[in-house]
């Protein structure tokens, strides 16, 4: 399993199972929390993968108070596609008076209403060809994790393993992360509910399965993705990149 050190949710999206029998390649696409944190050894490890583009998704002040370490050789090409909503940190920031806690399943729908276009970007730039794509924002559960399910649903992987992979990232933030994550709720004067520790730390199968049903309700994820931009050569060579 690749692993950078100084990360706690990166993963290679590969050995998926697709529905018409295939399987995601290893060292295609990936994703991950925050980069600011990746080692020296992380750095090393890094490089090794074959990633050359990132995309990060985190707004402007997320990048600049906590900006990504990445090996200098070989450089990877940096796209930046900031997504406000999803951003947990912007939510929590707000005074106590003023916090609405949706659900995560309320909280992909309204991403997924106002960030079609950014989705159909991720979607062309994976589907470009040449090395490994890594998709990331601050935890990697969220924009991430919405992101990468649109893309493997598209492109027709098994919908119970999409739902695993965003699951996954509950266990991986579990621990120190998401003790931190709770002090700064803390520490914000807000009230660490269940509720709220539920949508700043976890990713329950049923929060990204009511996302996924908003999409099919939609006409699909391969129609969401046409609509905001992407085109049909584009999808196919998605499709294609992400078939081993």
């Amino acid at each position: 399993m690749t692993t950078i050190d100084g990360t706690v949710n990166f993963r290679d999206i590969g050995g998926l199972p697709r529905r018409d029998g295939g399987r995601t390649p290893g060292g295609v696409l990936f994703r991950s929390d925050t980069l600011a944190t990746v080692t020296d050894t992380g750095l090393s490890q890094f490089a090794a993968t074959g990633i050359a583009t990132v995309i990060d998704l985190r707004t402007p002040a997320e990048r600049d108070s906590a900006p990504d370490r990445l090996p200098s050789v070989p450089e990877p090409r940096v796209v930046d596609l900031p997504l406000l909503e999803g951003a947990v940190a912007q939510m929590i920031s707000m005074p106590p008076e003023e916090l609405q806690i949706p659900t995560l399943g309320e909280l992909y729908i309204d991403l997924l209403g106002h960030a079609g276009p950014v989705f159909a970007e991720v979607a062309t730039i994976v589907g470009e060809g040449g090395d490994g794509v890594l998709v990331h924002c601050s935890a990697g559960k969220d924009r991430t994790g919405v992101a990468i399910a649109v893309l493997l649903d598209a492109v027709g992987v098994d919908r119970a393993a999409v739902v695993a992979d965003y699951a996954a990232s509950t266990e991986r933030l579990a621990g120190p992360w998401a003790e931190q994550v709770i002090e700064l709720i803390k520490a914000f004067g807000i009230d660490p509910t269940p509720e709220l520790i539920t949508l700043a730390t976890t990713s329950p199968p049923e929060a990204i399965e009511t996302a996924l049903s908003w999409l099919d309700e939609q006409g699909g994820t391969r129609g969401y993705l046409l609509g905001h931009g992407a085109t049909a050569d584009q999808l196919d060579r998605l499709g294609a990149r992400l078939r081993a």
